[in-house]
């Protein structure tokens, strides 16, 4: 079955280098708070992929919780799928696409946990009902019966303290890549690559 939607022509600001901040984090910061400004639903959605040793491919919708110079960090259960992945192949690659503005954003490079108390902090913040389910999930195997994950998430939250458990925590995206990309007008779009060498970002265009 074909898909013809309407096309859609981007009518938007060109991305020059004269105007990208040198400094991809600062130019993403700068872009994430314009997103926010339009009171965007969940801005910080952004797709993570993760790969095998062997190459197998998969992707998952996750949410940013923090970014500086050190890298983009979120959080999930680490004996999930994509914890697995990252524990074996610790590269993988985030895409951010918001739609309002006709932008997205690619990050790529390599991932490790964060510390244990950064962890906790976060984790600290989470709703109780949130706290509870992280905890009893077996994020990725096989559910029977939905009744079992609410009757132990219900049991476990009626007892109001719930800690840190091990299998969950955060991993932050350390990146030697990120592309910016900004639709224009006849699919000619703005891409602007960055890419880290040592401590030094270059930026060059690529074709659209």
């Amino acid at each position: 079955m074909n898909v013809p939607p309407p096309r859609l022509e981007y009518r938007s600001d060109p991305l020059l280098e004269s105007e990208a901040d040198p400094d991809p984090i600062r130019q993403f910061s700068s872009w994430y708070a314009a997103v926010i400004s339009l009171g965007v639903p969940q801005p910080n959605q952004m797709a993570l992929a993760t790969a095998t040793p062997a190459g197998e491919p998969s992707v998952r919708m996750v949410l940013l919780k923090s970014f500086d110079d050190a890298g983009f960090v979120f959080y999930t259960n680490y004996e999930s799928r994509k914890g697995r992945e990252l524990d074996a192949n610790p590269r993988a690659a985030l895409l951010f696409y918001w739609f309002d503005l006709h932008r997205q954003v690619r990050v790529a490079g390599t991932v490790s946990k964060v510390g244990r108390e950064e962890s906790a902090a976060y984790f600290a913040t989470r709703p109780l009902q949130a706290r509870a389910g992280a905890f009893v999930s077996r994020q990725s195997a096989i559910l029977e019966d939905r009744a079992v994950l609410d009757r132990e998430v219900a049991n476990l939250a009626a007892s109001g303290g719930v800690p840190l458990p091990d299998h969950w925590g955060g991993y932050r995206l350390q990146p030697s890549e990120i592309e910016f990309w900004q639709g224009r007008e006849s699919r000619l779009h703005d891409r602007l690559l960055y890419t880290r060498t040592g401590s030094a970002w270059g930026m060059a265009r690529l074709y659209p």
